[in-house]
């Protein structure tokens, strides 16, 4: 069986391209689609090696119950995340999808994970990834 795994980044997308140049490497054989909510975020991570794309308030809600993971910045949960770009809708759809949802705790959605900060983005986004393989191992 194929594990989906969405990846949701919403502004410049710089975190979900990160996200997928390391799941390609780290998992090649997991399909891969990009959920932006704006263009720019969605061709950051189209050019990062996402196996399929889309843009948009639907495009995320109707994607995410799709997976099997949902994986983004803790905004991605909370209605208004990400300067407000995940509307209410958005952040209701990913956090009711049957998904495992990997969040990774970065700011700008006035939540705080105390711990978190002793991480740079990319060890966060590593430990995301380990703990991915811990499900997923055959």
């Amino acid at each position: 069986m194929m594990v989906k795994i969405a990846v949701v980044d919403a502004q410049g997308g710089g975190l979900g391209k990160t996200i997928i140049e390391k799941l390609k490497v780290r998992f090649p054989e997991v399909q891969i689609t990009a959920l932006g909510t704006n263009v720019l975020a969605t061709n950051a991570m189209r050019k990062a090696g996402a196996d399929q794309s889309a843009t948009g308030e639907n495009a995320i809600i109707y994607n995410v119950g799709k997976a099997d993971i949902v994986i983004g910045g803790i905004g991605i949960i909370s209605a208004n995340g990400m300067l407000g770009e995940i509307t209410p809708k958005m952040a209701e759809a990913v956090s009711s999808s049957c998904a495992l949802k990997v969040l990774i705790p970065i700011g700008k959605c006035c939540i705080i994970i105390p711990g978190s900060e002793v991480y740079s983005i990319n060890e966060l986004i590593d430990r995301a990834l380990d703990r991915i393989a811990s499900l997923y191992q055959k």
